[in-house]
């Protein structure tokens, strides 16, 4: 994304942001609004044109933890906090993009095959569902397809026999033959 697609928010010495696309002041809340949906944007001082972003970013996160259930222990902040200046700060800083991108990669993945299964046609989910458990059964019982027991790499059909179908495959023979 070029920086002439990214939405600039002024921020006023007296704390008010100022959307440029809208033209209009707008809250935490409505920048919270803009990260869930993905929009690009940046923070600028007003006065200074210095980059506030991620210290907006750090005020959303800081007004989720304080309401609700947080996802930051005091304990891994801690160890955030030690992180700071250390010869590893920017490995960390890696493997937490890495991480985060790999959970969002999860979700997406998760909500899709929600979506998919949702989306489904009960009636034909349901059937697939049974087909799947049927053919599972019979290869479990030594089954083939059409209900013939399997035994090694010869198919029998139920009475024992080769196979063969015709009108006298199901018959037993009588007598001597068998």
């Amino acid at each position: 994304m070029s920086n002439d697609d990214v939405r600039i928010i002024k921020k006023y010495p007296n704390r008010r942001l100022y959307d440029t696309a809208i033209s209009s002041y707008i809250t935490l809340a409505d920048v919270k609004r803009l990260v869930l949906d993905g929009v690009e944007f940046q923070v600028v001082d007003a006065k200074t044109q210095d980059d506030l972003t991620r210290t907006i970013l750090l005020q959303i996160i800081s007004e989720e933890e304080e309401g609700g259930e947080p996802i930051f222990s005091s304990e891994l902040l801690a160890q955030i906090i030690r992180s700071y200046g250390g010869n590893m700060q920017n490995l960390l800083t890696d493997y937490l993009e890495k991480s985060m991108d790999m959970w969002s990669e999860q979700q997406r993945a998760l909500r899709e095959q929600t979506r998919d299964f949702m989306d489904a046609n009960p009636m034909t989910m349901l059937r697939q569902i049974a087909e799947r458990n049927l053919d599972m059964w019979r290869r479990m019982s030594g089954l083939d397809s059409e209900g013939n027991e399997m035994s090694g790499g010869k198919r029998k059909d139920k009475n024992g026999s080769g196979g063969a179908k015709g009108p006298s495959a199901g018959k037993r023979r009588s007598g001597s033959e068998e």
